[in-house]
């Protein structure tokens, strides 16, 4: 899983930036997400940074994965100073030395954030969730679960999916009939893994698969798809910004954390670590839901949140009854086996 306001800028620089505000034309290189998510993130977060120290920010976007980052790590030639990851990636990526170990000190009171929300190389900047979407104003009745998803019979039409076994895999046990408390430990056999591909064989050829955030909205966009895995932020987004007729199905979302980590050998780390504090704080921590619908990963940051934009969030309890916590550790050790198989499904 990658600005903002004058008068908020006060909130943002309670501890001292005056030691990087000195500095002329220091440039953060940052690689996220891309699309809708760093938008927000510019307003929310990348603009009261440059306006309090007048350090800028120059953005990449990317897919995910570590194959960059490890590239740059073996050439010793890091030119990122500030990552944008999925849980699975911060794990693998910490664990493999290619980020800097983070002061958990400077953060002051942890006791604030949600547990597991802070790991000794990153810290998570929010919640996010895959659900899937669909157009209303061209399904006579609207899709209510993950189930519906899978039936081509009920609903027929191509379905949008991340090119990715992650979720996917969990969604296909889940319509297999696999309680979502239980996805991990039948996913964890091989029959497991097995039980996911055949579900996952009863739509593959009603699949258009992307590979971009931002490709999900636009597929359902442009009716190419009748349904489409993506992240609950995007699809909110294109509903309330673009005015599209999309609804969101939380049944069974995936949620997770995104996570701010500084490269191994970057060139700003001391001014990337200062970052990640000032956007880790609560007011700038429930900034970004202003502007798309992730929520903040700290306690004391979700009673800032505007009360109508709580019921967009992942973490809204209408949303979270048959929630599934990305399993982060189960990805970090299987996803190269998983992904080995997945790319030889996707050829046969």
């Amino acid at each position: 899983m990658r600005t903002h306001i004058k008068a908020q800028c006060a909130a943002l620089t309670v501890f001292a930036f005056a030691t990087i505000s000195t500095q002329a034309a220091e440039t953060l290189s940052v690689v996220t997400f891309g699309g809708a998510y760093e938008a927000a993130a510019k307003k929310a977060w990348f603009e009261p940074f440059t306006q309090a120290t007048g350090v800028n920010f120059s953005t990449e976007s990317y897919d995910g994965g570590l194959a960059k980052l490890s590239a740059m790590e073996q050439a010793k030639n890091t030119t990122w100073d500030l990552i944008d990851l999925e849980t699975n990636d911060a794990i693998t990526a910490c664990d493999e030395g290619l980020l800097q170990k983070f002061d958990k000190k400077t953060l002051g009171k942890t006791s604030d954030f949600i547990p597991g929300s802070i790991s000794d190389c990153a810290v998570a900047s929010m919640v996010w969730s895959t659900v899937y979407a669909y157009d209303a104003s061209k399904l006579k009745t609207a899709p209510t679960t993950v189930n519906d998803f899978f039936d081509l019979q009920k609903f027929p039409g191509k379905r949008g999916l991340r090119k990715s076994p992650k979720v996917s895999m969990e969604w296909a046990l889940i319509a297999d009939g696999v309680d979502p408390k239980d996805v991990y430990k039948v996913l964890g056999t091989p029959a497991g893994v097995d039980r996911a591909f055949k579900k996952l064989d009863t739509i593959k050829k009603n699949i258009v698969w992307w590979e971009s955030g931002a490709q999900a909205p636009q597929l359902l966009a442009d009716g190419a798809v009748v349904m489409v895995q993506a992240y609950n932020g995007r699809i909110d987004d294109a509903a309330k910004k673009d005015n599209k007729p999309f609804k969101a199905v939380w049944d069974a979302q995936v949620y997770d954390f995104e996570w701010w980590a500084i490269p191994t050998g970057a060139k700003h780390a001391d001014t990337a670590a200062k970052f990640i504090v000032s956007q880790a704080q609560p007011k700038a921590s429930a900034e970004l839901s202003k502007y798309i619908a992730y929520a903040p990963p700290r306690k004391d940051a979700v009673a800032l949140v505007d009360k109508q934009r709580l019921a967009d969030m992942p973490t809204a309890p209408d949303n979270f009854k048959r929630a599934v916590q990305i399993n982060a550790n189960f990805w970090a050790d299987n996803a190269d086996q998983i992904n080995k198989r997945f790319q030889v499904w996707l050829t046969q």
